[in-house]
């Protein structure tokens, strides 16, 4: 488990995805995809059940290779974060990462308290050396977001998403933490 429970900004409380935070997660991921194209979901969510989504956060909590977060407002989850280094032994070197923000949240700094909290783990519990993730070619505030904390643009995933019937380029980023 990681050396911070959780990191409290602005009265938004950063921790640790509990079991019991199943439900809230799924309703979430429904909200959130419903306001914004930059996902790779829509207003259908993630698809699954509370059961399946309870488990999965029991197999992660006391993980030292994954992390899930959850940013909470009020006692109301308002982002979500997670980090997954991979588990074959010639990529166990590098991890992947997402990040989601309620929109009426966004530009308050919760996405950086997010971003914050998965490179300390990544670097410190997980053992990475590489981050990687993929984001729009056309989300500036993302891409911004992640050039600040170093990332650096490595190729361009042509028709990453497909929206509508209309293809939308990913920028893929890396960064190092050596």
């Amino acid at each position: 488990m990681d050396n911070q429970n959780h990191t409290i900004i602005n009265h938004v409380i950063v921790e640790r995805a509990r079991p019991e935070d199943a439900a809230e997660l799924l309703e979430f991921t429904k909200i959130i995809g419903a306001q914004s194209d930059n996902l790779t979901y829509g207003a259908e969510g993630i698809g699954a059940s509370v059961e399946q989504e309870t488990d999965f956060l029991k197999g992660l909590y006391d993980s030292q290779k994954e992390i899930f977060l959850v940013a909470k407002a009020g006692g109301k989850i308002v982002g979500t974060a997670n980090f997954a280094a991979s588990q074959k032994p010639r990529l166990s070197h590098r991890g992947e990462i997402g990040i989601s923000v309620e929109k009426s949240m966004w530009g308050q700094g919760i996405a950086t308290m997010l971003m914050q909290r998965l490179i300390d783990f990544a670097k410190n519990q997980a053992k990475v050396e590489l981050i990687s993730l993929e984001v729009r070619s056309d989300n500036a505030a993302a891409i911004h977001l992640y050039e600040k904390f170093g990332f650096q643009k490595y190729g361009t995933f042509p028709g990453f998403l497909k929206i509508n019937g209309k293809w939308i380029d990913a920028d893929c980023m890396v960064l190092s933490l050596c």
